[in-house]
């Protein structure tokens, strides 16, 4: 039998088409280059347990069948990132009786380009093209990052469909803060959880009771000291689940371990929390909402430490400048990275449509002197939320620096190393630097120490209106 007697209407001829009669276990680039190439041109199909150039019907039993979907799926999901959007179906047949079954997948042009095929550490990029798959060229590589841009991961389709059953977590998360009103199919189809197919969108698989993906993975740290590195490690915790539940695990994680205190207010006493739970709530939705999740083999991050709590989400703010730190928290602009998951939790009521959930943070640390005040840094790839103790008297440690250990700097001073200490925990200006070192803000400062650590990819100079701040490059140096 062949593949035309079992499907109608198929275009045997296009070049959007390839059949294999094996996935080959040995040599898995010679197929997965196939699928990274239909993603990255306008999409294709391709069929398993059909020969290739006769297109004779070779097909799986049932068991094998199922174990060459799940071979493919592992393969996929280990070596594309990120993952093509496709179709996965098996084509029922009989032949003298017995039942076989061909492996069908069609793959849809990818809304993010390009996908990269990595193998043993390399990276590839693929292009399908007059019914072959080579390497990308340099203009096509760029025109497809041109083109995808701008594409949300929440917002594109995946290949589940939607049942009601699978989302009580969410519906329970949503009563709860909307006084016990239900969240109806009819208002999740409208923020586009789900399209007229059924299927959902990515982001709406976070939310499934059974997620268990690496995709909404934290780690939670408890440090006994101040750095990183150069104290000891109390506990380390890791986390993965729907979004829900990676939100009440961290606000757990850290109510269950932050510091109490009572102070004196006039005639009363007062008990005060370490972190203020409206602002922690923030800080930790806020991280869940803007987290890039494209960016596979990454996680949010809590760490605790003596005299601060900082909360650090993959991906430097959505189309928003880089801040080396700021304590005007009101001032950030940044859009939305996922529309679907913040809507969803808008409409929870755990998310200001109006994005105004920095401000609350502020309110709750309102009348604090500086080190007592929280602030944001971020870099090309990650932006972090301090919150600092409002228990620990002396606020935010500027003072308890890190020892750190680097290759020497080309043209180097004898300030590198208190220049890098200085900055490794939080940026500072050029003369916030001076007054560390007890120097003069001067032309040599910023010409012959800073800048040329900035050259030497050991400092990171960002702007922040028209102050200019550096900030140590973790790559470059490790903390004894």
């Amino acid at each position: 039998m062949y593949l035309e007697e079992i499907i109608d209407n198929i275009q045997l001829e296009n070049d959007k088409f390839e059949c294999k009669s094996r996935l080959n276990r040995e040599d898995a680039v010679s197929w997965m280059k196939t699928i990274a190439g239909f993603a990255n041109a306008s999409g294709g199909d391709f069929y398993i347990g059909v020969e290739d150039k006769t297109n004779k019907l070779i097909g799986f039993g049932r068991t094998e069948a199922d174990n060459e979907r799940n071979f493919f799926n592992n393969q996929v999901n280990e070596h594309l990132v990120p993952r093509p959007q496709m179709k996965l179906t098996f084509i029922r047949y009989e032949i003298k009786g017995r039942e076989r079954f061909v492996f069908h997948v069609r793959i849809l042009e990818s809304a993010v380009k390009p996908i990269i095929l990595k193998y043993k550490g390399i990276p590839s990029i693929f292009m399908r093209r007059d019914g072959f798959t080579n390497g990308a060229t340099y203009e096509e590589i760029i025109e497809m990052s041109v083109k995808s841009k701008n594409t949300q991961y929440d917002i594109l389709t995946s290949d589940e469909e939607y049942k009601a059953s699978n989302f009580h977590i969410l519906r329970e998360f949503y009563a709860s803060h909307n006084n016990g009103k239900a969240l109806t199919d009819k208002a999740l189809r409208s923020m586009g959880f789900y399209n007229e197919d059924g299927l959902l969108a990515n982001g709406a698989v976070l939310f499934g009771d059974n997620y268990q993906g690496k995709k909404t993975e934290v780690q939670c740290s408890v440090f006994a000291g101040f750095t990183k590195g150069s104290e000891r490690i109390v506990t380390v915790n890791r986390f993965q689940g729907n979004l829900i539940s990676v939100i009440n695990y961290m606000m757990e994680f850290v109510t269950q371990r932050m510091n109490h205190s009572m102070i004196k207010m006039e005639d009363t006493r007062k008990n005060i929390d370490a972190y203020p739970k409206r602002a922690l709530f923030e800080g930790v939705v806020n991280a869940v909402a803007h987290r890039d999740y494209f960016l596979d083999g990454t996680q949010i991050q809590m760490d605790m430490f003596r005299d601060r709590l900082e909360i650090s989400s993959p991906g430097s703010f959505y189309r928003g400048g880089k801040l080396g730190k700021t304590y005007d928290l009101s001032g950030i602009i940044s859009k939305r990275r996922n529309e679907l998951i913040a809507a969803v939790l808008v409409s929870c009521n755990v998310m200001e449509a109006a994005g105004t959930g920095f401000d609350k943070i502020m309110e709750e640390y309102g009348g604090q002197d500086e080190s007592h005040s929280p602030y944001i840094y971020s870099s090309s790839d990650h932006f972090t939320l301090v919150l600092p103790d409002l228990t620990y008297v002396d606020g935010v440690e500027d003072s308890v620096l890190p020892v750190l250990t680097f290759a020497p700097v080309s043209n180097g001073t004898a300030y590198d190393g208190k220049v890098l200490s200085f900055c490794y925990n939080q940026a500072h200006k050029a003369s916030e630097i001076a007054g560390y070192l007890g120097v003069s803000d001067s032309t040599y400062l910023r010409k012959q120490v800073l800048e040329n650590l900035v050259k030497n990819q050991y400092l990171e100079k960002d702007k922040i209106s028209r102050a200019t701040f550096y900030k140590t490059n973790p790559d470059m140096v490790t903390v004894e």
